[in-house]
């Protein structure tokens, strides 16, 4: 992956609580271990809040439904992955994964057998490896999972980088996306030495309890200041919704702002594809969106992964993982 690349997709900021799956739209209203370490149509955000692009009806006020999604996909990930061709990763699968759900992007068609030939196939290209979860996010009929694929799972800088997005119905997952990425290794250019998971932004300033208004407006803020930046190449949004010290784990770009105003004053940046928010959820102080190439078939794959952490109407911290292929 070549660095301006990386930059374009997705240099921006923060793990997430509560909203349907929302479609993202930057012009939607402003306000509105065992093995497991537990560490595209365009919705309005009115619309947003009570329908999935799916067209299920669903609940944001509902937390207690959205614990139990988290509780079956960590207990998916806790009970399958180690052995995803056992007996007991095949009943975890069949009770969590619907006989018709889609996998995107997954050689299996549907179903439970994609899930673990993903997980097989996680295994085969990292041997011994851990689930290491590090951001879990339960919005109404989503959950994404931020996640460390490694056979040494108290080192950050090895294996791979990974986020899954799962979508919810009756209980059971009905449709998943995987995106995974190799940890960089070595000294970076940039000098910046985060590690792809870590939560660096002061614990005591991290609030896992906002409100749902408060949650919808994060996300809005999150997802516009996305696609301001790498749709629009908009640089101003980086004076107006960024901590101008904000903490960037991933390695191409130094921390704070000056070096993304860097980039995009450059000529490089004017032959970048255009990428916008495509999905969005917020959980606590966190945001995700999942971003394609502007003008891509709904079919197309995500280009990638952002978490953004806000706090105080500022982006103060930002993973990603850029697929690498």
């Amino acid at each position: 992956m070549a660095a301006p690349v990386a930059i374009a997709v997705s240099l921006v900021a923060g793990p997430a609580v509560a909203a349907p799956l929302h479609t993202s739209s930057s012009n939607s209203a402003s306000a509105s271990a065992s093995d497991t370490t537990a560490t595209s149509a365009h919705h309005t955000v009115t619309r947003a809040e009570r329908t999935t692009s799916g067209g299920v009806a669903v609940s944001r006020r509902d937390r207690r439904a959205e614990q139990r999604n988290e509780a079956t996909v960590r207990h998916l990930f806790r009970c399958a992955f180690r052995s995803p061709g056992s007996a007991q990763a095949r009943a975890a699968a069949r009770t969590a994964v619907a006989t018709g759900a889609v996998a995107h992007g997954a050689t299996s068609a549907s179903g439970p057998s994609a899930l673990l030939a993903e997980f097989t196939a996680d295994r085969s290209r990292v041997p011994g490896a851990h689930a290491v979860i590090k951001h879990v996010a339960g919005d109404a009929d989503l959950v994404a999972v931020h996640w460390q694929i490694t056979a040494k799972p108290t080192d950050e800088r090895t294996g791979d980088a990974a986020v899954d997005l799962f979508r919810m119905r009756d209980g059971r997952i009905s449709e998943w996306w995987a995106l995974r990425q190799t940890v960089p290794t070595g000294t970076p250019a940039s000098g910046n030495t985060n590690s792809m998971f870590s939560d660096l932004y002061p614990a005591a300033k991290r609030d896992r309890h906002l409100t749902e208004r408060q949650e919808e407006h994060n996300r809005v803020l999150a997802v516009t200041a996305y696609d301001r930046l790498f749709r629009d190449h908009d640089v101003s949004v980086l004076d107006e919704r960024f901590d101008p010290a904000y903490l960037q784990h991933n390695s191409v770009a130094a921390n704070g702002t000056a070096a993304l105003k860097q980039f995009f004053a450059g000529s490089a940046a004017q032959s970048l594809p255009k990428q916008e928010s495509v999905i969005s959820l917020a959980d606590g102080d966190l945001v995700w969106t999942f971003s394609k190439q502007v003008g891509a078939k709904a079919d197309a794959p995500f280009g990638a992964a952002d978490l953004f952490r806000v706090d105080d109407n500022l982006i103060r911290e930002h993973w990603d993982v850029v697929p690498t292929s």
